[in-house]
């Protein structure tokens, strides 16, 4: 079975002169976190794991994006520093609940507050990914990438258990993580776009 290609994304969102709000940045990155987030369900499936339609596949979706906005979160402070990370994390977090509850509610229907139970999980998941050690630019330690595939495995079938983790920690988590790395360096640069000809060219 072949795996999915990743999708394109762009490097750079905005233009460098026009300083942008937390959320607008936030906003880019969600759309990012969500697509990736998609794409590892994908490549998951394609790969022989069962993720079945309905629940257990947003409740992958859910724990997928609880991960990559922890991650975001850690390369937030990096790149802004502590004061600037938190409005940052915070409109990101409202985004791609809002998201969520718009793609739950169509598909799972209507009466519950989709978003707000991954705003509530995200505040509960995010102290436990706090445990786990962060380095630039490495990334997320061993145990911060095991944490995010233990909690997949509830919404996989039990044959698939043993091998979640390590598919998740050799391929699928480090290919979402470009993702999201490239989107944020893209957010957050400071540097012009090469003008069209030039790039095309390579002088």
């Amino acid at each position: 079975m072949n795996t999915p290609a990743a999708p394109r994304l762009k490097t750079h969102w905005f233009k460098v002169e026009t300083p942008k709000s937390a959320d607008q940045t936030a906003s880019a990155v969600a759309f990012v976190a969500w697509r990736a987030a998609r794409h590892l369900i994908d490549r998951m499936r394609a790969a022989g794991f069962d993720v079945d339609p309905g629940a257990p596949y947003f409740g992958f979706v859910r724990e997928t994006l609880l991960f990559l906005l922890a991650c975001a979160d850690r390369m937030a402070f990096a790149r802004l520093g502590a004061d600037a990370r938190v409005p940052f994390t915070t409109a990101l977090v409202h985004h791609v609940a809002r998201q969520l509850h718009d793609n739950e509610t169509d598909l799972l229907g209507p009466g519950h507050d989709w978003g707000g139970l991954f705003v509530e999980q995200f505040n509960a998941v995010s102290q436990h990914y706090a445990e786990f050690g962060w380095a630039e630019p490495d990334g997320p330690d061993f145990g911060f990438v095991r944490y995010y595939g233990s909690r997949l495995e509830p919404f996989v079938p039990e044959a698939d258990r043993r091998w979640v983790i390590d598919q998740v920690m050799a391929i699928e988590a480090p290919a979402a993580l470009d993702m999201l790395r490239r989107s944020m360096d893209g957010v957050h640069s400071t540097q012009p776009r090469a003008r069209r000809r030039e790039s095309m060219s390579g002088e």
